[in-house]
């Protein structure tokens, strides 16, 4: 329960996924239906329902029993002020009990993540645009970029674990089912990956694992390349750079978040790094 007796928190289901979409939606977030079922498919989640309608949402995501991720915490404009997000927040920490958490934060998000125990990892950009192929670009020698296949799934949810140290299988392999996808292989040896799937207002490249940053912008490039004057987005973590190649080739910057943990933050093994968000959601 919140402070207002008539606000219900209850467990978010398919049936709320309209509803959900809807506060998505009055709030200009590039969601899709089928995005929302996508999300809670692979999670769980807390709804608050006032007079029968839905007012709020919060999400989490179990990677493992030691990690986590929390997102899509939406409350109506009228409902604002009332603690109902905090409360919301709150519930879906519980969920995740002892897990290391981590978000994306919007500005105004930030106060309360803060109050929670969150502490900032960095700046989070999100580009999207109509992408531009680049004029010359020629893989770094030793390199090649064959489609992914379907035996190639645990290689991948290998990799994927090794650059964030969390255990993901059950995200790469339903995101599998719904992407294109690409290996990146040096004399042979898988290193890296990109996937790309239909999202919000067009397509997103993401997540894209890769041993360092020119790697990462081959994986990248592949996608500008075969997609060029279609609208595609990407959300890359500030630190690598890669802000100014995205703009360059169509894709400006839409806006920032901030990346935080309460908790100590999962490390992968080395080797790999990731380079680019499944989204700011699902990490």
């Amino acid at each position: 329960m919140t402070g207002d007796a008539v606000t219900r928190l209850r467990p978010l289901v398919d049936m709320d996924l309209p509803a959900a979409h809807a506060l998505t939606a009055a709030l200009r977030w590039p969601y899709r239906l089928e995005d929302w079922a996508f999300n809670l498919m692979l999670g769980e989640g807390l709804a608050a329902e006032r007079g029968g309608r839905l007012i709020g949402t919060a999400m989490g995501w179990r990677y493992g029993p030691e990690a986590g991720t929390l997102g899509m915490v939406v409350v109506t404009d009228a409902a604002q002020g009332s603690g109902l997000g905090r409360a919301l927040t709150a519930g879906v920490l519980d969920m995740l009990g002892k897990r290391s958490v981590t978000l994306h934060a919007t500005a105004a998000g930030l106060p309360l993540y803060r109050k929670l125990g969150f502490a900032g990892l960095g700046l989070l950009r999100q580009h999207q645009g109509v992408a531009v192929a680049p004029a010359s670009f020629v893989l770094p020698p030793g390199l090649q970029v064959p489609p992914l296949r379907a035996e190639d799934e645990p290689l991948l949810a290998a990799l994927d674990r090794r650059a964030l140290g969390m255990p993901r299988q059950a995200l790469i392999r339903a995101l599998l089912a719904i992407a294109e996808g690409v290996v990146l292989k040096r004399e042979g040896e898988a290193i890296g990956f990109s996937l790309l799937r239909r999202f919000g207002h067009g397509e997103l490249i993401g997540p894209v694992i890769a041993p360092d940053v020119e790697a990462a912008w081959a994986l990248i490039a592949v996608w500008l390349g075969s997609h060029a004057g279609r609208f595609l987005r990407i959300d890359v973590p500030d630190e690598h750079g890669l802000s100014h190649r995205l703009v360059a080739h169509g894709l400006a910057e839409a806006g920032t978040g901030e990346r935080m943990v309460r908790g100590v933050p999962p490390q992968g093994d080395g080797g790999v790094t990731s380079f680019a968000l499944v989204s700011q959601a699902l990490g």
